[in-house]
């Protein structure tokens, strides 16, 4: 027989080999390409490799144009550099994670915070590299210093303030400053814990004080009165007292009380009576003063209009902006509407609200705010005509009268104010961008009153913030048709739970693995019996903003966990129970304390409880997320992190996330099996998973393509209507019974 080169043949093993090694490099590198943080590979101090986010963090805009420089160049200077390698040598020669902050250098020589994450390729033979993680934190290093500043600020105003600040929690005290303390005669730190009972003369005082300034805080109005108190040696003291509770809406956060001694003033008005008294009869002796008598009460009647007209100012215009306020748009619409009654004329109504300005004064504080909103009231102003009318209603909300002014109109006007919030406010050091959202309202098509207007005006406001934002629209019947709608399911909903309207559905999850089935997901449903059944997609959001999601979310948890309690308990081998969490749920503060009570009364094991928790959620404020999934963790419930790779996720943060299972969201899944790109995604979250010991479970599974696909690239679960859809607690009992005889 001839001979052949087996040299050159590949064996069918080496190919096999090679494929995979091939498809590992391309995963490798889509979750290069896709991390949100710089990666790469230094060897003898040299950049071999890195992925695109490192480039653009040094300020190359191809990896390749920084691939080969020396690792001196990302550092301010050699110093810097020898320093970490100090610091970080004795860390990685152990073959551990060196992490830390440290300054580093751009291409064009700009500073930065950047957080390091470094490990040796092979800790025994040290010259084959390491690899490095880099952040960009340089954004948090500013925020955090700007807000220490701001607390810094905020307590030298407390400590240095000349007038009397007490902050009461029901009716206690839980901080004052040194001012208050003197006033009443107490030394530092004495009346800590204490009632306000303590500096009232008598206990019909403190009552009758309570009576009268629980009305304006019930309005979320201030408080301001004359008290007679009393001191820690027993004697009164006349103070002006101003109070004002911290949130009208939440009366367990407290009020803030400001107190000024105005016992000499009371003192010296007394005296003043008493002077009064006596002048009277001098004036009887002494006719010679009439004429300068009658000059000082000339000056005090000229004082009194002054004082009057400006009274009358702070009653109609705003203070801040000092536009018209509410009271005096109201006259301002009655006259307009009145002569465009009688000169068959329309007038338009305008609601404005700034997107995300909260943002603003949460980040920047309210004195930036402030001059944001003095500025654009300014811009408002020299955007329409002398005849029509800027009004301030609080906040960050504006109300534009337009009269004579039709559709066509009002459109150019929005048009305008658009273009002119999109200028950059320049406050101090900051310049800002805010975009409004404007509703607009037609008389006499839209209503008859300002009340009516306003209200058509504030609907197409919002329905202009739910397409978008920065975009005007009118109010429309449809717009009227889906607030009556949302007005009609909040009702609704209110009473659903009470009445039984509401239901779970549980729909399986199977091991790739063996088949079975492993846990179940509850899934909430509402079947009104006039309305029919209501989509979650409908009523969840209506639910979390109107705060019913709370007691919801606990019946939602509590039947779910007595459910497979009673599962087990009838015979059913032991399943893990999924639950969606809203983010209301998942940021009230005793949402640990209330599952591990549900679980102590159903007696069912918490690690058998999965919490779903969506991706957005957990990555809005994901320092606050970590502490409460450490929380839950400790307690032994399971977390879970749903819809994975909808959203924007740091990498850094979802390793210390206490989660123990990536869900694979279902838009995903439903092309897998002809969309490279969805083909892609998939495979390189289920390998990061794998990479960082955490489960997959893929959603919305519909065909065997799609579960081969998913079994091949290793996903360890799955749920969908290729094994059933959501069933009620008695079918899935079935379900359950029907698949352990297959």
């Amino acid at each position: 027989m001839p001979e052949t080169n087996r040299d050159s043949e590949v064996h069918p093993v080496q190919s096999d080999a090679l494929a995979q090694l091939q498809l590992a490099l391309r995963e490798q590198q889509v979750i290069l390409d896709s991390a949100g943080v710089g990666i790469v590979f230094i060897k003898r101090r040299f950049l071999i490799r890195c992925n695109q986010r490192f480039a653009q963090i040094f300020g190359h805009a191809d990896p390749a144009a920084i691939v080969g420089h020396t690792s001196l160049s990302l550092y301010p200077d050699a110093a810097s550099s020898h320093a970490l390698a100090t610091t970080a040598y004795p860390v990685l020669a152990q073959g551990l994670t060196f992490k830390s902050e440290i300054r580093m250098k751009r291409r064009d020589g700009q500073l930065f915070w950047a957080h390091l994450t470094g490990k040796l390729v092979n800790p025994a033979a040290t010259e084959e590299g390491s690899i490095w993680i880099i952040d960009d934190i340089n954004e948090q290093k500013a925020a955090q210093a700007q807000l220490q500043s701001v607390l810094t600020e905020q307590s030298l105003i407390l400590d240095n303030a000349m007038v009397g600040i007490v902050f009461l929690r029901d009716r206690k005290v839980t901080r004052c400053n040194q001012s208050f303390e003197n006033l009443l005669g107490y030394e530092a730190g004495e009346l800590h814990g204490c009632s306000s009972r303590q500096w009232h003369l008598t206990e019909q005082d403190w009552k009758e004080s309570i009576d009268r300034w629980q009305v304006p805080f019930a309005v979320g109005q201030a408080f301001e009165d004359e008290l007679v108190l009393r001191k820690k040696d027993g004697s009164a003291i006349h103070c002006e007292v101003r109070a004002k509770a911290i949130d009208a809406s939440d009366p367990e956060l407290g009020a803030i009380w400001i107190c000024m001694d105005i016992t000499a003033r009371k003192k010296a008005e007394n005296e003043l009576r008493q002077a009064r008294v006596d002048l009277e009869k001098l004036v009887e002796q002494r006719t010679q003063e009439l004429s300068r008598t009658v000059l000082a009460l000339e000056k005090k009647a000229i004082e009194q209009k002054e004082a009057e007209a400006h009274i009358q100012r702070l009653a109609h215009f705003d203070a801040l902006t000092g536009l018209p306020n509410r009271l005096l748009l109201n006259d301002r619409c009655r006259h307009a509407l009145g002569a465009a009654q009688r000169r068959h004329q329309t007038v338009a109504l305008m609601f404005i609200d700034l997107d995300h300005f909260k943002n603003v004064n949460d980040s920047l504080g309210h004195r930036v705010g402030d001059e944001v909103l003095l500025e654009l009231a300014v811009r408002l102003k020299a955007a329409v005509r002398e005849q029509d009318t800027v009004s301030r209603l609080g906040g960050d909300e504006f109300i534009l009268l337009l009269p004579e002014t039709d559709a066509a109109g009002a459109a150019q006007v929005a048009k305008k104010l658009l273009q002119a919030a999109l200028i950059p406010f320049q406050i101090g050091q900051h310049e800002l961008t805010v975009t409004p959202s404007i509703g607009i309202a037609l008389y006499p098509k839209d209503g008859v009153d300002l009340d009516t207007l306003s209200k058509c005006a504030d609907a197409a406001m919002y329905r202009a913030k739910g397409d978008g934002r920065n975009n005007y629209r009118f109010f429309t019947p449809e717009i009227q048709a889906a607030s009556d709608r949302t007005l009609l399911l909040d009702n609704a909903l209110r009473r659903a739970l009470e009445r039984g309207q509401l239901e779970l559905h549980y729909q399986p999850q199977i091991s790739m693995a063996t088949g079975q089935t492993v846990g179940a997901e509850a899934l909430l449903r509402w079947h009104h019996p006039e309305l029919g059944a209501v989509s979650p997609v409908e009523f969840i959001p209506i639910a979390e903003s109107s705060g019913l999601i709370l007691p919801i979310g606990e019946w939602v948890i509590r039947t779910a966990v007595t459910q497979l309690a009673a599962w087990i308990q009838q015979g059913m081998a032991p399943i893990t129970m999924a639950v969606n969490l809203s983010s209301v749920q998942f940021r009230h503060a005793e949402l640990p304390q209330l599952v591990t009570r549900i679980l102590e009364d159903a007696a069912l094991p918490a690690h058998l409880l999965e919490l779903e928790l969506t991706e957005g959620v957990a990555m809005t404020q994901p320092l606050e997320a970590i502490a409460v999934m450490t929380d839950l963790r400790q307690r032994g419930v399971r977390m879970s992190i749903d819809d994975f790779g909808t959203g924007y996720s740091s990498l850094s943060y979802l390793k210390r996330f206490q989660v123990y299972k990536l869900k694979i969201d279902q838009s995903f899944v439903r092309d897998i099996e002809q969309d490279p790109d969805d083909k892609a995604i998939v495979g390189a979250i289920i390998s990061m998973a794998s990479s960082l010991g955490l489960k997959t479970i893929a959603e919305g599974v519909e065909t065997e393509g799609q579960l081969a696909f998913l079994r091949a690239r290793g996903c360890t679960e799955a749920q969908g209507y290729y094994f059933s859809r959501p069933v009620p607690a008695q079918a899935f009992a079935n379900y359950i019974r029907e698949t352990a005889l297959k």
